[in-house]
This record gives structure tokens, sequence and C-alpha cells, in this order.
């Protein structure tokens, strides 16, 4: 074999072993990467946080909805519960919408005012009639969802005064509530992005007061949206 056959030969053999080389350090920096991915913990949230108040929470499967009643349990809606002289739901527009103008001659019922729809982001001219229901007061943590984490357990008072918890309520977009139902997290979510880490915080804060339990499906929802937002207070009582 000539010199220069000699040099190509070994100049092919050279590349090859860098080239195996290289594809070694490839995998094995693949590995590594892997490994820490593996390795890396979820986030963590402040203490009084919505995401540290979460781990607080009892982790448990739904129980049955066997004998669950809406009335029956928790009372007609909307009730005086805070005995002001106005029902709940006129209470929670009075607090959630602008603009309100009341009834004439009532002090408590609100005839007309404008929400800025946390579910949807749009929004809403109210007006008392028969577009009323445009305008919903929905329990943030459902009445049902409320029964089969704990409140079946619970005294008739105790399940009016959860229905009637400021902490549990808010004025939403009415077909948005009525897609929610009795979801929990895990199942819906608003449509409005920008408000899911205060939903979320808020039905933490509410099954906190109550010492209501999530399911394993609830409880990877709600800490998948605070992933994003770790520092997202829980909302005054």
């Amino acid at each position: 074999m000539s010199a220069t056959a000699k040099k190509s030969s070994q100049a092919r053999k050279t590349l090859q072993l860098v080239l195996i080389a290289v594809a070694a350090l490839v995998l094995a920096g693949n590995f590594i990467i892997k490994s820490l991915g593996d390795d890396v913990a979820p986030a963590e949230g402040a203490e009084g946080s919505a995401l540290s108040t979460l781990d607080s929470l009892t982790v448990q499967e739904a129980a049955t909805t066997d004998g669950y009643d809406r009335e029956a349990d928790f009372g007609s809606a909307w009730q005086d519960a805070d005995d002001n002289g106005c029902d709940t739901r006129n209470d929670m527009l009075q607090r959630d919408l602008e603009d309100i103008k009341f009834s004439d001659g009532d002090a408590c019922e609100v005839a007309s005012g404008t929400l800025d729809d946390p579910y949807t982001g749009e929004t809403i001219a109210f007006e008392r009639g028969e577009n009323s229901g445009d305008v919903q007061i929905d329990h943030v943590v459902a009445l049902m969802n409320g029964w089969t984490t704990g409140a079946a357990d619970w005294d008739r008072d105790t399940r009016i005064e959860f229905a009637n918890d400021p902490l549990n309520l808010i004025a939403s977009d009415g077909p948005a509530n009525m897609g929610k139902g009795a979801k929990d997290a895990s199942e819906w979510l608003p449509d409005n992005q920008a408000y899911r880490c205060e939903y979320v915080a808020r039905q933490i804060a509410v099954k906190a007061k109550y010492e209501l339990w999530v399911t394993p499906a609830e409880h990877d929802a709600m800490e998948d949206v605070l992933t994003s937002c770790p520092a997202e207070p829980l909302p005054a009582p």
C-alpha cells in the first residue's frame, strides 16, 4: 500500500472514531438532561399562597352523590343568610356589577348594571326581566362537588352557610355557569385563561375554609394551573 493510501485509510479511521465519540457524548448528554428533568421538583408556592394551601388539602376519591338534594340539603336559592335585608343573589350583584341601578323603591333589588365577566372576559349588560339569566351567581365550588368531597357529613346550617358564602360565589356569564354545572377543575376551567389562577385559588380557599377534600384529578388540575403562577394568593375570606 502506498504512503498516500495509508494516510487516507488512517484519516478515515480517525474520522470514524471522532464520529463515534461525538455520538457517545450526545447520547450521554441526552441521558443526563433527561435524568435532571426527572428529578426537577414541581413548583412550590410561598407560605399562604394558593399552591402551598393546595398541598395541605386531603386528596381522596369523590364520595357518592347518593342522597344529594340541592334544596333540602343546602336551602332554597336565594336566602338572606347574613340578615342584611337583601337576598344573596342581590348581594352578589351589588358586589360584582358596576353602574348599578336599583328597582324603584327597593334598596336591595338590582335592576341593571354591567358585569366584566371573569369566566369569558366579556362585558355583559345586565337588566332585570326576561334576560336576567344572562348573569348568574356561580358557586365556585359547586354544591354537588361540595357534597361529594365532605359536605354530606355536615349539618344543614353549615351547608346553608356554604351555599351563601360570598367567598364561594361570583357573578358570571349565565351560559358559562350552566356549562360548568357541578364540574371540578379537572373537568372545567374558565375560557378566560387570564382568570384561571384566581379561579383555582378561590376554589382552594373555599375547600380549605370548609375542610373539603380534592380528588386526585382535581388536585393535579389545580397544580397544573398554579405552576404558571406559584405566588397566586388566596382570596380574602
